[in-house]
């Protein structure tokens, strides 16, 4: 049976990928991280990409190859955070899969990125403020996806079900 893919979008440091793949094992679906498909099509981390290419570069990448992925069937796709801020991927993502928005709270978020040197948008002193910032601009273009889950105070396995209870009711 073809299902449509389910799509995780919001936040660096959010568990996209950890939850996309609890969820892609446990329904038996392929799982697609976009950030880790740019790496490894450009032989670069996210990081280099932005530092050797810069963020249009890195962005028009990240257009193409999502465009291309949603194609796919059976999929639990992860997007990169500012994937869903282009409108062609958000178009397609609303017109052909089921989208959920993980959301958590700005000390959460800053508390799991202040380890992972990875993130090109966070390599400066402040990245409280660049995070609320991020948050800021993204949070309306997030608030249009087909559901929003919480993912403050709650287990990785207990936010995994109610996504898992959402996507199976298409």
């Amino acid at each position: 049976m073809v299902k449509k893919n389910l799509v995780l979008l919001g936040m660096m440091a959010v568990g996209k990928t950890t939850l996309g793949r609890m969820i892609a094992k446990s329904q038996g679906l392929e799982f697609i991280d976009t950030d880790k498909h740019i790496e490894k099509k450009n032989l670069m981390s996210i990081k280099q990409i932005f530092e050797q290419k810069g963020e249009k570069f890195f962005r028009m990448e990240e257009k193409n190859e999502i465009l291309k992925l949603l194609k796919r069937k059976n999929c639990v796709i992860a997007l990169g955070g500012g994937a869903f801020m282009d409108k062609a991927i958000r178009y397609s993502v609303l017109k052909n899969s089921v989208s959920i928005w993980l959301d958590a709270n700005i000390n959460t978020l800053n508390k799991r990125s202040m380890w992972n040197q990875k993130r090109p948008l966070l390599q400066k002193e402040n990245n409280f403020e660049k995070i609320k910032k991020l948050y800021s601009q993204r949070k309306n273009f997030y608030k249009l996806s087909n559901h929003k889950v919480i993912c403050d105070g709650f287990t990785k396995k207990s936010i995994s079900k109610k996504i898992t209870e959402i996507y199976e009711k298409y």
